[in-house]
């Protein structure tokens, strides 16, 4: 063999063994291209879900704090879960205890916590509020079997999971795909006195 014929076969298999170490990189980016998506999406889900407890927390420091009236919180039908905050709530509780002062502290709560779902806390630099869980809502309910409140807050997660049990019917239907409703719950009891 001449000396030609050899210097191309060799320049050959150096551009075979180039291009199959671009493929072995490309299979190599794309991999941790889809391992950065997941962690992106994972840590999206992770701050919803603080959130979503930070909220709970507020309400029940709030219910606790106007307790005399913890009957003008529960403006949620638990068997429909609805209606629900974090839609600009107007409505008028409907109160069978407490003082004036005390009723309109709780409709002053309830429109406060409405607007927190909506995520009037955070916002951006247009003024747009930015500081919630995506397309939160809160519910209220009373168990008088139980003598206990529930407070639930759901919002839509980013891919699909378990559904929430079917006891916790808080905005049920409203995310279109069930798998896709996350929910937090804290029952409540107050002591009679």
């Amino acid at each position: 063999m001449n000396r030609s014929h050899l210097h191309a076969a060799g320049s050959g298999f150096a551009l075979l063994e180039v291009l199959v170490t671009l493929v072995i990189v490309l299979i190599g980016l794309l991999g941790a291209a889809g391992v950065l998506v997941f962690s992106h999406q994972s840590s999206v889900e992770a701050y919803q879900r603080t959130q979503a407890l930070i909220l709970i927390e507020d309400m029940v420091d709030r219910l606790s704090a106007n307790r005399r009236v913890a009957d003008c919180y529960a403006m949620t039908d638990a068997a429909s879960g609805a209606p629900h905050l974090g839609t600009g709530y107007a409505g008028t509780p409907v109160c069978g205890s407490g003082t004036p002062e005390q009723q309109a502290t709780a409709l002053l709560d309830l429109q406060q916590w409405s607007d927190l779902l909506t995520g009037a806390a955070e916002s951006d630099a247009g003024g747009d509020a930015v500081g919630a869980m995506i397309g939160a809502r809160g519910c209220i309910s009373f168990d008088p079997g139980t003598n206990a409140y529930t407070l639930t807050v759901t919002w839509q997660g980013l891919s699909d999971t378990a559904a929430p049990p079917d006891e916790v019917r808080c905005a049920f239907g409203l995310y279109g795909n069930e798998a896709q409703r996350r929910a937090i719950s804290v029952s409540i009891q107050f002591a009679s006195l």
